[in-house]
């Protein structure tokens, strides 16, 4: 089976052994993002709301890199540090899949890279 890697230098580079996205079989697999930075590795300043702006921005970078969009997500997870941030970030969340939007798991965790509050990945399908 054919594996294709993904990479955006409009997202931050990955802090350990994996890629930004894997393709295989028309299915992208984009490994999770945080509020980084690209341009200065550093972690975007504010609440959650700043910072799951942020990652969207990223994981619209990485779909990109796969000549893709919001359109072509099937499936999210969202890893929260504090579900008393969900209906923030569900706002934020919401203004990028205006229509059939896709599946969804939110995850309430311990603690995430780096520190911050948010973390999604996402699954992608060409169309």
């Amino acid at each position: 089976m054919f594996k294709k890697v993904h990479v955006s230098d409009q997202a931050p580079a990955p802090i350990g052994p994996y890629s930004q996205a894997v393709e295989v079989g028309g299915l992208i697999f984009c490994s999770g993002q945080i509020p980084l930075d690209a341009k200065t590795g550093q972690i975007v300043l504010g609440g959650v709301a700043e910072q799951t702006k942020k990652v969207m921005t990223n994981i619209e970078a990485v779909l990109s890199a796969a000549d893709l969009n919001f359109s072509n997500i099937v499936k999210t997870t969202i890893f929260l540090t504090s579900m008393s941030d969900f209906s923030t970030v569900n706002e934020i969340y919401a203004n990028y899949f205006t229509s059939a939007p896709p599946a969804r798991s939110t995850v309430e965790v311990s603690g995430l890279p780096k520190g911050v509050s948010v973390e999604i990945e996402v699954i992608a399908k060409r169309l």
